[in-house]
């Protein structure tokens, strides 16, 4: 039986895109839940918005 991985696959979507009403941008990436048990936050480019934002893990 395989185990269970602590790395998992998050989504990470645009906090400031809703607040002016365009549609966010949304990326993928892995995080490792054993070191890292807090959201994730990470400065991405949204195309909609044509500038970088903080962009924040959903649940």
């Amino acid at each position: 039986m395989a185990k269970k991985g602590k790395v998992k696959i998050i989504t990470l979507e645009c906090t400031e895109a809703r607040k002016e009403g365009k549609s966010p941008s949304r990326y993928t990436t892995k995080k490792n839940t054993q070191t890292h048990p807090e959201r994730l936050e990470k400065k991405k480019y949204n195309p909609s918005l044509k500038r970088h934002t903080v962009h924040r893990e959903l649940k």
